[in-house]
């Protein structure tokens, strides 16, 4: 149930309005090689202008750890973000030692102005009280419309959330929504999937989905651990054999809670770890001592699809093979059309998030098909793992 501000209730005319945005933005030789984040953010500085506010963006770039470098100014990013939003945007350049109010007072209605990259501060990683102070004499109403920065309780995410009104923004609202769809209060069957190369950085994740869904399907290197916990060889495969007991209590805990875990049933094998590297579909406790196990095989893609026809809710996190060499990619890409084709047809609400997730997702061409695909990251991640997020903790304060 939500229970944080949006846009639509407050008054933003006449407003100046701090919103706190991820364009942490790939730039190679001054250009922005990936716009997704920046054209994110579009909706919510349109509604801010529409509504007769005045947008200040507080942003970061990279890691300057509190020093100003100026490879990661974010002032490469004014002109990107004028063509996307469609409105002059103007830049407030400082030593990024102190913010630049004498900008913020000046700002003209249907004009955006853009601060220099948040992170140049020493006290913004520190949640400073005073750098938050700071900040806020810039605004009169705060908005937060950077859920993949909300794991973090920074200054400019957590600590102005409680010195003036506050809300998130569109970017925010539509991540909250569809999170709180999905795992909070979902409809049931709830499928999870999770993926990738280690048990070890999934722990907490697994241990809060066993308590929320109904069956979690393991796949990438993951699935090599827990394969080889219940005894079946998985020759040269990338496994944590060191988590052995780890991966048993799993599937006892789960079992109490009445959650099925689904392993892979049929595995394709290599003797090598590149592209199109000959390999051959075995069943999945009769890999060669000699090969790895790099993507999960075709009866197990059924199984999987199984799965999926039946739920009404599916969450993803993670590949079900080595999806970025070919023909590895054939679980992950099979599953994940599967998930899309259900979404689309409005029988599941089929929610994805974290780097390579997304990443399997663009490749296999489906990411647009899903209900919502987050960009987040660590936050999303977090929010998986049942923890709460400071930056939106603020905003329900």
């Amino acid at each position: 149930m939500r229970n944080f501000k949006t846009l639509d209730d407050l008054d933003l005319n006449g407003k100046r309005v701090l919103v706190r945005v991820d364009i942490n933005v790939p730039v190679q030789d001054g250009k922005v090689t990936d716009d997704t984040r920046i054209r994110s953010i579009v909706p919510t500085v349109r509604d801010i202008l529409a509504k007769g506010g005045k947008p200040i963006l507080m942003a970061h770039m990279g890691r300057p750890k509190g020093k100003v470098v100026p490879e990661l100014s974010v002032a490469m990013l004014r002109e990107p973000l004028e063509t996307a939003i469609g409105a002059p945007v103007l830049f407030a350049g400082n030593d990024g030692q102190s913010v630049d109010a004498a900008a913020s007072r000046t700002l003209e209605p249907g004009k955006v102005l853009l601060l220099e990259n948040v992170r140049f501060h020493a006290g913004e990683e520190k949640n400073n009280a005073d750098y938050a102070r700071e900040l806020a004499t810039l605004g009169d109403i705060f908005v937060n419309d950077a859920f993949s920065a909300a794991h973090r309780a920074h200054a400019s995410t957590e600590g102005i959330a409680h010195l003036m009104p506050s809300a998130a923004g569109r970017l925010m609202e539509a991540e909250l929504t569809a999170l709180e769809k999905a795992l909070s209060s979902p409809e049931r069957p709830v499928v999870a999937v999770v993926g990738g190369a280690k048990v070890s950085t999934k722990l907490d994740l697994l241990g809060n989905l066993i308590k929320k869904v109904d069956q979690i399907v393991i796949g990438g290197g993951m699935a090599n651990t827990f394969l080889a916990a219940l005894g079946k060889p998985v020759g040269k495969s990338l496994c944590e054999h060191d988590l052995a007991d780890t991966a048993r209590a799993i599937i006892t805990a789960a079992k109490e809670q009445g959650c099925e875990i689904v392993l892979p049933v049929d595995v394709v094998v290599a003797r090598e770890f590149k592209a199109h590297a000959a390999n051959e579909t075995v069943p999945a406790d009769q890999c060669p001592a000699d090969a790895m196990i790099l993507d999960a095989g075709p009866k197990t893609v059924a199984l999987i699809a199984d799965r999926f026809a039946s739920a009404k809710t599916i969450v993803w996190n993670g590949p079900l093979g080595a999806f970025e060499l070919e023909p590895f990619n054939a679980a992950t890409n099979a599953a994940a059309r599967k998930a899309a084709d259900l979404a689309q047809s409005g029988k599941v609400l089929a929610v994805a998030g974290g780097g390579d997730t997304v990443a399997a997702l663009n490749a296999a061409g489906v990411a647009g098909k899903f209900t919502y695909v987050s960009t987040a990251g660590g936050a999303f991640l977090e929010w998986l793992e049942g923890k709460t997020l400071p930056g939106v903790a603020a905003l329900q304060a």
